[in-house]
C-alpha cells in the first residue's frame, strides 16, 4: 500500500528559498548580467545569488562594477524576496489572484513570521507588504537627493532605490565600488541624510513584524504590546546604544568628533543585521571585531527581515540565568512566565549557531592559512546574515565559498528549520528512565 507523504511547512520554507537561490544562481550567470558581457563561473553567480536572498552582503564581486544593470536588478530582485520571505510573497500572489488559501499555506506563513497563531494570517500579509513599500518609497525618497547630486537625476533615483530596499531588508548589498570597490557608505560617514534614513530602516526592518502590529494597534501605549514585542524593543535599545557608547569610549577616539559620534551609532545598529559600514573594519581592534562579532550573532528580532540567533533568544537565555541564580522554579518577563519549551528552543539554537560560527571559522582559517580570528569574523557574518567584512571574502578558495554558502542558507531559513524539515513525519519517542547529572 503506497502512503502518500505531506510536505511539511518547513519543506516549503527550506525548498521556496532553495529555488528561488538557483533560479537567481543561472540569471547571473548570463552574460547579460555581466558588466563585461561574459558568463560569469556558476559558483560565483551561487555565492551572490545565496548572499542576496539570505539577505547577508558578502561578495565575491563588487555589486556596482561587476554586474551591469540587468545583474543588478536580478540581486535587488533576490534581495527583496528574501528580505520578506518566499511564503510571504507566495501568500500574497495567491491572495492577489483571488485564489484560495490553504490552511497549509497559512501555516507556513505563521512560522515564516513567526506569528502567535494562524488566524488573521492572510491580513497581516497585507500588512507587512504595505508597510513594506511604504517604509522602502520613503527611505529612497530621503536619499534622492544626496544621490542624485552625486549621479545625476536617474542614477541617482536608481542608487536611492537599490540602497533603500537593502537597507530595509538588512541586505547590505551597495553600489558604492563607483568610488572604490567594497568601499561601501565609507563614503557618507557624516551625511546626515544617508546615515538616519539607513539607520532607521535597518532598525525598521530587523525589529519584527510583529512589533509593527502592536504598533498599529496600541500606538505608544507599551503596556498593550505583546510581551515579544517588549522583549525584542527593549534589547535592540539596549544593543545599540551600549555598543555604540563601546565604540565612540574606545574604537573610534581618534577620529573628530563628528565623524565619531555617526561612526560609533552606525556600526552598532548595522553590526547585529546589514551589512554596511562607514568606517574601516579592519581598523578596529581585536576587541572591537570581537564586540562585532557578537553582535552579528546576535541578529535582529524574529519574524523580520534580519538574520541571527535573534534578540528574544539571548533574551530568554540570560533570563533563565537569572533565574537559576535567583533559585527560580522558571523564568520570566513582563509579569509572563516562559514555557520550557522556549528555553530548550533558546538553548538549542545557541549552540547550533555557535557550533556552525566555530567550525566553519576553524576550517576557513585552516584551509586558507588566515587568521583565526579573522576567518571567525566572516563566518559569524555569514550565518548570521549580517554582510559585514575584513576583506577576504573574494580571495578565498572554492572549498571556503562553499562553506559561507551553507552557512548563510542556514543561517536564513533557520537551524532548527532544517532538523524539523528533515524529520518531519517521525513518531512520537518513548520517554526513558530520567537520571539526574550535575552541571556547572
Amino acid at each position: 500500500m503506497k502512503i502518500r507523504r505531506q510536505i511539511s511547512t518547513s519543506q516549503i520554507i527550506i525548498l521556496g528559498f532553495a529555488a528561488v537561490i538557483l533560479l537567481g544562481s543561472v540569471l547571473l550567470t548570463l552574460p547579460i548580467a555581466a558588466a563585461a558581457r561574459h558568463w560569469t563561473p556558476f559558483p560565483d553567480a551561487l555565492f551572490t545569488a545565496t548572499s542576496a536572498v539570505c539577505v547577508t552582503g558578502l561578495v565575491v564581486h563588487d555589486t556596482a562594477t561587476y554586474w551591469s544593470l540587468f545583474g543588478q536588478l536580478v540581486i535587488l530582485v533576490l534581495i527583496q524576496i528574501g528580505g520578506m520571505g518566499v511564503v510571504t510573497l507566495a501568500v500574497a500572489a495567491l491572495t492577489a489572484a483571488k485564489a484560495r488559501i490553504s490552511l497549509k499555506h497559512r501555516s507556513a506563513m505563521q512560522e515564516a513570521v513567526s506569528a502567535p497563531h494562524v488566524g488573521g494570517i492572510v491580513q497581516l500579509t497585507g500588512f507587512i507588504l504595505t508597510m513594506t513599500a511604504v517604509f522602502e518609497l520613503a527611505g529612497a525618497f530621503a536619499m534622492a537627493p544626496v544621490f542624485c547630486k552625486e549621479f545625476g537625476f536617474l542614477k541617482g533615483l536608481w542608487y536611492s532605490l537599490f540602497h533603500s530596499i537593502s537597507a530595509f531588508c538588512n541586505a547590505g548589498f551597495d553600489l558604492m565600488g563607483v568610488r572604490g570597490e567594497y568601499s561601501s557608505l565609507t563614503g557618507f560617514i557624516t551625511q546626515p541624510a544617508i546615515n538616519l534614513t539607513v539607520m532607521a530602516l535597518i532598525v525598521i526592518g530587523g525589529i519584527g513584524f510583529l512589533v509593527w502590529a502592536d504598533v498599529r494597534d496600541h500606538g505608544l501605549t507599551l503596556r498593550k504590546y505583546r510581551m515579544q514585542s517588549k522583549v525584542a524593543l527593549t534589547v535592540s535599545v539596549l544593543l545599540i546604544l551600549l555598543p555604540a557608547l563601546y565604540f565612540f569610549c574606545l574604537e573610534f577616539d581618534k577620529m573628530p568628533l563628528g565623524e565619531r559620534i555617526w561612526a560609533s551609532l552606525f556600526q552598532s545598529v548595522t553590526a547585529r543585521t546589514a551589512g554596511f559600514n562607514t568606517a574601516d573594519l579592519n581598523g578596529m581592534s581585536e576587541t572591537g571585531k570581537a564586540v562585532m562579532t557578537i553582535l552579528m550573532l546576535i541578529g535582529g528580532s524574529p519574524g523580520s527581515t534580519a538574520g541571527g540567533m535573534k534578540t528574544t533568544t539571548v533574551a530568554v537565555l540570560l533570563a533563565t540565568g537569572v533565574a537559576v541564580f535567583r533559585r527560580r522554579e522558571s523564568a520570566h518577563f513582563f509579569g509572563r512566565r516562559l514555557a520550557d519549551e522556549t528555553v530548550r528552543t533558546a538553548a538549542t539554537v545557541l549552540v547550533m549557531y555557535l557550533t556552525l560560527f566555530t567550525a566553519g571559522g576553524f576550517i576557513i582559517s585552516r584551509v586558507e592559512g588566515l587568521p583565526l580570528l579573522t576567518c571567525m569574523f566572516e563566518t559569524a557574518s555569514a550565518v548570521g546574515t549580517v554582510g559585514l567584512t575584513l576583506g577576504i571574502t573574494p580571495q578565498l578558495g572554492l572549498a571556503s565559498h562553499l562553506i559561507l554558502i551553507v552557512l548563510m542558507y542556514l543561517g536564513r531559513v533557520g537551524g532548527l528549520t532544517l532538523i524539523f524539515a528533515a524529520i518531519s513525519g517521525g513518531g512520537t519517542a518513548a520517554r526513558l528512565p530520567q537520571e539526574k547529572i550535575t552541571v556547572g
